[in-house]
């Protein structure tokens, strides 16, 4: 029986992508969806890893690559990577075409540099999509839309995500193979997920060999440090308890986790600024999915629930996947700030029109009356004649209430929250 299909936010912007452009690549991990979605808009399929014909595909791209284009379109080329040739085969092809929606390519992996001769662009253009946000999955109950935010309107909503049930969908994950099933059946994705990482994935993305015990005590290290802006030295001194590893070694580990969409920092954020406070630049550390680091912890619902303070950095990185989500569908990016007066901001919403909101993440509301005095000092030293009024000061909570403070400031559980 056919698996139901939840509705993506991708869904519409493959749609529009595919109207503006000969072809859409698709790129994010493993297991978020990326195939199930693309072949919903597809008109007809190539499976470049399909046993009973990935040899037979793979004589076909070295001989005549145009033969594995040819069908009804959109025509989605699933794991193209699987033969590089195929970029510069769809490339050759929309230009002959001159006709938008001919191609929809998906892939787990970034090529190396320099093996895809041409980038494609005017022709190809590229989508990431992530794990599930819990408006996705049908765990937020939307009523509070990042848009309106933008828009200044008011808002109100109650959410029905208890503790409990934040720290279950926390630890079971985004993986839509893992939605709507028995709890330890979902459970299980994200544990198998990180064994697939260490044990092969992150070997066969560069095809160089690593040593998974190594690769898992990095994992450890990055979930210790999930939503801190741990240095090289730090990671490097942490994992030391566990493994002998050299700073090297760990940024070779580190770039191949990229490449296959595990790790996915959160960028610091640049503002134009009115006072003398210095910007710090590093990173924050983030998996792609929050559900990565409690596997990686060895770790559970039940065990979240007994300690608040790994809890409260993963459901920050999890507040961090949400926002990731939504605001991709208003062509937006997410970043952090933080300067040298230990001034946070745990996320920092900025659409391509200059448009930018900031957020504080707090577990309970009791924590909203300091996170907003911080995100007001934080609106007072960035220069706003050149940045602009911030669209909004937003608190995000795992409460249940949604409301506007008399100052301003929105309060917005998780579990309200939508694009």
């Amino acid at each position: 029986m056919e698996e139901k299909y939840l509705s993506r936010i991708a869904d519409g912007l493959l749609d529009s992508a595919l109207e503006a452009f000969g072809a859409v690549l698709i790129d994010g991990p493993k297991w978020c969806g990326k195939t199930w979605t693309a072949k919903r808009h597809a008109a007809s399929v190539l499976e470049m890893q399909d046993p009973d014909n990935a040899e037979a595909y793979l004589k076909m791209a070295d001989t005549k690559p145009s033969l594995l284009l040819k069908g009804d379109v959109p025509r989605l080329i699933d794991e193209w990577q699987v033969a590089m040739v195929l970029w510069d085969a769809v490339r050759h092809a929309v230009d002959r075409r001159g006709e938008t929606g001919q191609f929809i390519l998906t892939g787990s992996s970034v090529p190396p540099n320099g093996i895809v001769k041409h980038t494609g662009t005017g022709r190809i253009t590229r989508m990431t999509m992530r794990p599930m946000s819990l408006f996705e999955s049908l765990e937020s109950n939307g009523s509070v839309s990042l848009r309106s935010l933008f828009e200044g309107d008011e808002i109100e909503g109650v959410s029905e995500l208890t503790i409990e049930k934040l720290a279950y969908a926390l630890a079971r994950g985004g993986w839509p193979a893992s939605v709507g099933r028995k709890e330890s059946v979902a459970l299980r994705y994200a544990y198998d997920y990180l064994d697939k990482t260490v044990n092969m994935d992150v070997s066969r993305v560069d095809n160089v060999k690593k040593n998974p015990d190594r690769v898992q005590a990095l994992m450890r290290s990055l979930a210790r440090n999930t939503s801190t802006p741990a240095k090289m030295t730090t990671i490097s001194d942490d994992i030391s308890a566990d493994e002998a590893i050299s700073e090297k070694t760990i940024s070779t580990y580190l770039n191949a986790l990229r490449r296959i969409f595990v790790v996915e920092d959160l960028p610091a954020w640049h503002p134009s600024m009115r006072s003398k406070a210095i910007l710090r630049t590093s990173p924050k550390r983030h998996f792609v999915d929050p559900s990565i680091a409690v596997a990686a912890l060895n770790t559970s619902p039940r065990g979240l629930l007994g300690d608040f303070n790994t809890f409260g950095l993963l459901f920050e990185s999890l507040c961090v996947r949400d926002l990731r989500v939504y605001a991709q569908a208003a062509e937006g990016k997410v970043a952090h700030y933080r300067d040298n007066t230990g001034l946070e901001a745990d996320a920092v919403i900025h659409l391509r029109d200059g448009r930018w909101g900031a957020v504080e993440v707090k577990m309970g509301a009791r924590e909203a009356e300091a996170a907003a005095e911080n995100l007001k000092t934080l609106k007072d030293r960035v220069d706003t004649e050149r940045m602009g009024e911030p669209s909004f000061l937003m608190v995000m909570t795992a409460g249940q209430y949604a409301y506007r403070r008399p100052d301003g400031v929105y309060v917005v559980p998780v579990g309200c929250l939508r694009d």
